[in-house]
């Protein structure tokens, strides 16, 4: 109906391109346009003036002869002001921006190594907007923005490069877990000698004891019996000491003490053995 009333809408974000008698007469902008088909004028096209995306998958090698696929995501736009030349000069923009990304991701990632191309992928990605910028805005389209959004390295590279960060963190764990046990092993190593010193400190004051005691008394019967010596107060002791413990052994049934030689006549000998031990220690410390 608007054809035949010669009247034509363009929506917003789009202009029309108007030709008469099949030469390009003028850009028609957003709204309604008259449009006198009778006099050969004719709508022949229309662009979108929308910024578009066009993700290009680039397949290369890099410089240590790994194979990678690049994916670059390329935002443009028709120029609005340019708009002859964009509907006129290029058939095909997208094949044409593709053609251009092949262009650059082949030249620039092939001097770089692997882990290169993943660090200085934003360098990549300028390399391929300034192209595209001068290559683009002789047929009416602006480049917006060019990024590199994946690099994908084949997939045994990629199996490789996981195996390759295990290890290195299986590395790390061990080395961490060794490291745990040492510090394990010489905080019970000192805690076992601080163990065995406190031990020896209790046994010797333990010891002391006996002997401050044993002096005690032997000083105090001494004094309040006359006529008894050292050596008579002393097998007195030991023999208490050993009728006291063989009343222990007695009193329960499941004693572990044993106390060999057993019989009476043989204290005799553990106090000479004893005193012999005490007057040796003695002479030997003077």
């Amino acid at each position: 109906m608007g054809q035949m009333c010669c009247c034509f809408q363009v929506p917003q974000s789009r202009v029309a391109i108007k030709e008469r008698w099949g030469k390009f007469d003028e850009v028609l902008d957003p709204g309604c346009h008259c449009v006198p088909w009778i006099f050969g004028s004719n709508i022949t096209g229309s662009l979108n003036l929308r910024i578009q995306q066009l993700d290009v998958r680039c397949e290369t090698k890099t410089k240590d002869n790994v194979f990678v696929t690049v994916v670059a995501s390329v935002q443009y736009a028709v120029v609005q002001a340019d708009a002859m030349d964009a509907y006129y000069k290029l058939s095909n923009p997208r094949e044409q921006i593709q053609a251009y990304v092949f262009d650059v991701v082949r030249a620039c990632v092939p001097k770089m190594i692997l882990d290169d191309v993943f660090e200085q992928k934003n360098e990549v990605a300028k390399s391929v907007e300034d192209e595209l910028e001068k290559a683009m805005a002789a047929y009416g389209y602006r480049i917006v923005q060019t990024l590199i959004v994946d690099v994908e390295p084949d997939k045994t590279v990629r199996n490789a490069m996981n195996e390759i960060n295990a290890a290195a963190r299986l590395r790390v764990a061990a080395n961490e877990k060794a490291e745990a046990e040492k510090i394990l092993q010489v905080k019970r190593a000192e805690a076992e000698a601080e163990s065995k010193y406190l031990s020896g400190v209790g046994v010797a004051r333990q010891r002391q004891a006996i002997v401050d005691g044993l002096r005690e008394s032997v000083l105090a019967f001494s004094h309040n019996v006359p006529g008894t010596s050292a050596k008579d107060v002393m097998d007195m002791v030991l023999l208490t000491q050993y009728f006291d413990t063989m009343k222990e052994i007695g009193a329960t049934s499941k004693s572990s003490t044993v106390f060999l030689p057993h019989g009476p006549g043989a204290v005799r000998d553990v106090a000479e053995q004893i005193r012999n031990g005490m007057l040796q220690a003695e002479a030997f410390t003077q």
